[in-house]
């Protein structure tokens, strides 16, 4: 009988692993109404919160030199970043910065695990930190809530209803404004505001974000962490024992039981209250071990602190460690993967580094017209047709002048009028490039043309210059 109740009780401490918390026996959804945290953590997290969207919310205000500060205008390719703007002939930067990006993911989560998800993460600055903070305001704490849901619809469930509503809609409405923002600009944002009729489109594109926005935070909620969101999965692939978790120390805490005033406790410290369970936005139960839907966000921890306090026991059986550190009591090590990850991260910083000190404000790119060989001209000269191409990433009109570098003996004539490149503008251009006979000893042979602007050279560009078969038997 013994043996029965320990398969049973092994079969039950293990069925958390078949299923998630937010979904029920019959596959549909079971809703979470977390308890409302409170502690050392949660204070901090608020602060953050408070810098995160303080920053977020007044960055596409700020301006220099007549452009915002940041700028993603992945429509018209335009980037800005702290002032310098990037175009299309700069996405390779822009790549190896998602490079650097996906491997700082990488050594993060070797390292912290979700420290991401519970603290920085968008979705759960936004869910947990503004709007679970408005609805329990607005509905009252867990058991509250759970009433309401029951309750028939009488006037002070529609009045909270109705009041929530607004308050979520308004909020996600102004946070799809804040990030369309960061790729139209603030001002062209306040444009569709003040004559809708002539930017219906836009502003149905608005109301439609806003919506999905909305949904996302009145019902869907964790599921976004748990079905859309693939960090959750990455972190199975790149946790390993020395990983920093959200962890349980079921060495101290197991065998669990209640706490009884006045008793001499001969189990574990864990007095099986439920609170850590209780305060989970994701409705998990810590205890069980690392979990795909745990972001870290410490409310199980400033839970079980406050109960450990309340009773006379030590805090910190829910801690910030990791399994080595639990089971083996030893302290972070930094592994060599960790040491492998930091290398590569080091080395491709250091080359984003380099490539956005040298970059070019100036882009020019000079080819032979299509289709168009050499011609004869008078004084023994030939002379080749050119087409450029000018690209100005400066706010500054750049008036151009071109020299050909590598012959004394040449000239050079624009087709139309002289060359000016627009602030932030692209220009196209055409020119004759004349030189004798005498000094071409191939058919084709290297032109190097200086780009000057103002009178400074700007850049150097190579292209080559063609010239009859007959030169090849000199």
């Amino acid at each position: 009988m013994n043996n029965e109740q320990n398969k049973h009780q092994d079969k039950h401490d293990e069925s958390f692993r078949d299923s998630i918390a937010t979904i029920n026996e019959d596959g549909k959804r079971a809703y979470v109404y977390p308890t409302k945290p409170f502690g050392k953590y949660y204070d901090l997290r608020t602060y953050f919160t408070w810098f995160y969207l303080i920053v977020f919310f007044s960055v596409p205000f700020i301006k220099y030199n007549g452009e915002p500060l940041f700028l993603f205008n992945v429509p018209e390719k335009k980037f800005i970043l702290f002032g310098s703007i990037f175009w299309a002939q700069d996405f390779f930067i822009f790549g190896l910065g998602m490079l650097i990006f996906i491997v700082f993911i990488a050594l993060f989560t070797v390292v912290f695990g979700r420290l991401f998800c519970g603290w920085a993460c968008p979705q759960t600055i936004f869910m947990e930190m503004i709007f679970r903070k408005i609805e329990y305001w607005i509905d009252g704490d867990a058991n509250y809530q759970k009433a309401l849901k029951k309750a028939p619809w009488n006037a002070d469930k529609i009045k909270k209803r109705v009041l929530k509503f607004l308050a979520f809609y308004s909020i996600s409405f102004i946070i799809v404004l804040t990030l369309l923002s960061y790729v139209i600009s603030v001002d062209h944002v306040f444009a569709i505001l003040k004559d809708i009729s002539e930017n219906l489109g836009s502003f149905i594109g608005i109301i439609l974000f806003t919506t999905v926005f909305f949904f996302v935070y009145w019902w869907f909620r964790e599921q976004v962490c748990l079905i859309v969101c693939p960090y959750g999965r990455m972190q199975g692939v790149l946790l390993d024992k020395n990983s920093v978790v959200v962890a349980y120390d079921y060495v101290r805490g197991e065998n669990r039981h209640h706490f009884k005033k006045n008793e001499v406790r001969t189990g574990g410290d864990c007095i099986d209250c439920n609170l850590c369970v209780k305060v989970c936005p994701t409705g998990i139960d810590i205890r069980n071990g690392t979990q795909l839907e745990c972001i870290s966000c410490t409310a199980c921890i400033d839970a079980c602190d406050h109960m450990m306090e309340s009773v006379g026991m030590e805090k910190g059986l829910i801690r910030y460690d990791s399994e080595n550190g639990i089971k083996n009591k030893v302290k972070l090590a930094f592994t060599t993967r960790m040491k492998a990850y930091s290398a590569v991260l080091l080395v491709l910083i250091g080359v984003e580094t380099t490539l956005l000190m040298t970059r070019s404000d100036f882009d020019a790119t000079i080819l032979r017209a299509k289709g168009m060989l050499y011609q004869e001209q008078p004084n023994n000269q030939l002379s080749n047709l050119f087409t450029i191409k000018l690209v100005n990433k400066t706010r500054e009109e750049m008036p151009v002048d071109l020299k050909v570098e590598n012959f004394k003996d040449y000239q050079l004539q624009l087709v139309g009028k002289e060359i000016k490149v627009k602030p932030e503008g692209i220009t196209n251009g055409e020119f004759f490039v004349y030189l004798n006979k005498n000094d071409l000893k191939e058919r084709k042979v290297k032109l190097e043309i200086g780009v000057y602007s103002n009178g400074k050279k700007i850049k150097t560009v190579k292209t080559n210059f063609l010239g009859p078969i007959k030169f090849n038997n000199h």
